[in-house]
């Protein structure tokens, strides 16, 4: 078992090596657009409810016994989910809907959500003092989650009065 994690990390060293000379390297994360704020953002409606523009948005719904935290990709549905509903969680809660089940369930989604590499989520709620939802945002929020979404970086036109800066293209 050893040799075989031997090679494996020898592999992972090889493949992320860029070689001398190299003008450019490909990244081929599907989510780097988004992460370099280029990528598309549906607008629709400005009337609609729910709002579609986003990339990830934070959705949390309570039931009578559990509460599920969900992020939600605008093309591809959910792509974390956490539950007070699932065993791990579960056997070190008191109820499924507390106050410690949201402060506990704030914490294991933001961790999920660090270890997937997702730093920035739109959400839509807003928090009342000394309520559930208010005590998992905030703990969502300590545990470095960004509960607002960047701007999208649009193509700047010849004609356009103002031209933002780029965040790559810092003169300094």
């Amino acid at each position: 078992m050893a040799g075989s994690a031997k090679q494996v990390f020898s592999k992972i060293q090889q493949t992320n090596n860029v070689s001398k000379g190299t003008l450019y390297v490909v990244n081929r994360n599907p989510r780097n657009l988004e992460r370099l704020r280029l990528a598309y953002k549906v607008d629709g409606y400005h009337l609609e409810r729910p709002v579609r523009n986003f990339w990830h948005r934070l959705e949390l719904n309570a039931s009578k016994k559990y509460v599920t935290a969900k992020l939600v990709h605008f093309e591809n549905g959910p792509v974390i989910e956490c539950s007070t509903n699932e065993w791990a969680l579960k056997r070190h809660l008191y109820k499924g809907n507390d106050f410690t089940a949201f402060i506990t369930l704030g914490k294991v989604f933001a961790s999920r959500c660090l270890d997937a590499g997702l730093t920035e989520v739109r959400c839509d709620f807003i928090p009342s003092t000394g309520k559930k939802v208010d005590l998992f945002l905030r703990t969502v929020e300590e545990s470095g989650i960004c509960l607002k979404e960047p701007n999208r970086i649009r193509p700047s036109y010849s004609w356009d009065m103002h031209r933002p800066e780029k965040p790559w293209e810092v003169m300094e």
